[in-house]
């Protein structure tokens, strides 16, 4: 059934319907997506992954928060607590560099994981679907790059 040209999602597409990062896909896009993605439940305390671990992964959060960390050596200082429908470890897909933070569970919570294998996979399987994945990635990383700029400048740091 379709509305206004919106798809009619299935119950099980709905929850990545949610997920910024796919919001502007077709449910026949998301139906592609729904079959890469792994999901993980984490208990508040653990750790997603560490400082210096190598990149391999995207997260998106389908419930609960997840904090993101950086231990200066004196102390670890919180830079986000993210909730349902963020996405964060988002630079595995473009590259394979160390984690340059400690993503923590924040409180219990799902996530749903994306492997840069399977986005690579995607880029040739459904170069569509993929390309409109990576613009959603690139307006993302585009908000948070100003949002820092936009901090640091009222610091003075600019």
């Amino acid at each position: 059934m379709r509305f206004f040209g919106r798809d009619d999602l299935s119950a099980d597409l709905q929850p990545l319907r949610k997920i910024r990062l796919f919001s502007t896909l077709t449910a026949r896009e998301l139906k592609v997506v729904l079959a890469l993605r792994h999901e993980r439940h984490y208990l508040a305390g653990e750790i997603v992954f560490d400082e210096g671990d190598e990149g391999q992964a995207i997260y998106a959060i389908a419930d609960g928060e997840v904090e993101i960390l950086r231990n200066d050596g004196e102390r670890t200082q919180r830079l986000a607590l993210l909730g349902p429908g963020e996405i964060f470890g988002e630079l595995a897909l473009l590259d394979q560099a160390p984690r340059a933070a400690q993503a923590r569970a924040g409180s219990d919570c799902r996530l749903v994981v994306f492997f840069r294998a399977d986005f690579m996979g995607l880029l040739e399987t459904h170069p569509k679907t993929a390309s409109k994945i990576a613009l959603s990635l690139a307006r993302h990383l585009g908000a948070r790059l100003r949002q820092a700029n936009t901090g640091a400048r009222q610091d003075g740091h600019l």
